[in-house]
Order: structure tokens, then sequence, then C-alpha cells
């Protein structure tokens, strides 16, 4: 069942499938099915305020305080005087260039002095002394100054290729592996099943030119087809029941499962 509007008019759409009694819609489907109200530029609740200001009901106009407050700032006459002069030079008033500083002002106007410890930055390139030159290192010195030398242990001391690189005493040479540790010392191998890896390019057989496809393989390689997207999304029958599903009996089980939950 379908409930439209059009016109102005309620419409009821019963399927075909439905029996034949009429049906009257409630009061509820009367109220939905009305349609929206249209504001526009006749109706009285419309009001225009896209280019332009909205119209106000009460009208009032600003105080002098806040006309007087919404003056913008205005310029000092010396400042307008040196633009329009275009100068960088501010001009200094007489009686600031003939007044008498005082005690107080000339002492905070003294720079801030440097502290009594206070050593300067030293120059980048250092000049050695004299001294420094001539003197001898004592043999306590030059010890210091020999590098640390340190053993190695993973690696040998010989470095030509040839020598040998640790010696193994008597007792190991003589030794006997057991049949456990021969075993250990095999080298993993592959499973049997192990096929290395193709190369990318390989010929192709002259049996398999020459291979002709059944009727099956032919069959299996066609493309498979499905319909468009737009004939499902706008199947006519899509919410048709079947005959079938008409005439099916509801089991037990299936009106119990039906039941609400009770909360």
């Amino acid at each position: 069942m379908v409930f439209a509007a059009e016109g102005g008019q309620l419409l009821v759409y019963v399927p075909p499938y439905t029996s034949d009694i009429p049906v009257r819609p409630r009061s509820r489907i009367h109220v939905l099915a009305e349609p929206k109200p249209v504001f526009c530029e006749s109706s009285p609740r419309c009001r225009p305020v896209i280019g332009g200001r909205s119209l106000l009901t009460k009208f009032g106009y600003p105080s002098e305080r806040l006309l007087r407050l919404a003056e913008p700032k205005k310029y000092l006459p010396a400042y307008l005087e040196k633009r329009a002069r275009e100068s960088p030079e501010w001009p200094v008033s007489l009686a600031a260039q003939n007044y008498n500083a005082s005690q107080r002002i000339l002492e905070l106007a003294r720079p801030k002095g440097l502290h009594p410890d206070f050593v300067p930055d030293r120059e980048v390139p250092t000049r050695v002394s004299s001294f420094a030159t001539s003197a001898y290192a004592s043999v306590r010195v030059q010890k210091l100054a020999e590098p640390l030398i340190r053993e190695l242990t993973c690696c040998s001391r010989h470095t030509h290729p040839s020598s040998v690189i640790s010696t193994v005493s008597g007792p190991p040479q003589k030794a006997i592996a057991s049949p456990r540790t021969i075993e250990l010392s095999k080298p993993r191998q592959l499973p049997a099943k192990y096929a290395p890896p193709r190369d990318p390019e390989w010929p192709v057989t002259e049996a398999a030119k020459r291979a002709v496809a059944t009727p099956r393989v032919l069959e299996l390689a066609q493309p498979s087809t499905r319909p468009r997207m737009g004939l499902t999304a706008f199947n006519p029958d899509a919410f048709r029941v079947k005959e079938a599903a008409m005439k099916a009996v509801c089991s037990p089980r299936l009106q119990e499962l039906a039941r609400p939950i009770q909360r």
C-alpha cells in the first residue's frame, strides 16, 4: 500500500495481489499527506535579508554618545605636520631643547655598567706564547699521550691472509666427533616437493600452441553476465510477493520468535 499526494489530493495505491476491500486512510495519513507551506516573496513570513538589512519592527536611532564613540581617532597635529613634510625627523620644541635635566634623570640615563669580574670573549685565532712553543713534554706526558691499545679477542692478530687464523691445540685435533655431532653438522636439506623459482619468461611448448579448447573450456572462459545497476535499482517487481510466500503457513517457532521482547 502506497500513499501519495498530488495536486492537493490523496491517492491510495493498492498492489494487485491484495484483496478487493477498499482502504480508508486515517486522519494521521491525511495530516502527513498535506504539502509543506511554500514561503515566497509574497508571504509575510519571508524577510528580504540577502542584499540588504532586515526589516525591523522598531527602528531606533543611535544616541549622541554612540555617535561620538563611533568617530575615528584623530591624529595629533605634530604627526600630521610631519606627514605633510615627509621628513623622518620629529620636531623638538624649544622648551625641550632648553630643559635642564635633574640629577635623578641623569642617573637613570646612564647605561648599565658591566660586572667587575666580566671577561670579554676571546678572539678566535689564539696566540701561542713563546714559552709554550719552546716547552718539552715530560716522560709522564708522553706516556699519557700514547693511544690506548686494546686486545681484540674476536679477530686474529695476523693480518696476512695466508697466516693461520687461530692455533688449535693437540687434543682437539685428535678428537673424534660422535654420530650425533655429525648428524647435527649436516646442512638442512630442502623438501622433496621443493620447486625452484621459475624464470619470468619461459618458452611455450608446441603441444600448447596446437591445443584446441574443448566446448567446456570455452564455456568456462566466457565472462559472467550481470544485470546493470540501473535495472536492479529500478526493478518494478522488487516488492512483489511470490505466490508460494502468500500461501505459506507460519510455524509455531516463527510465531514465538516474532513476538516482541517484553521489557
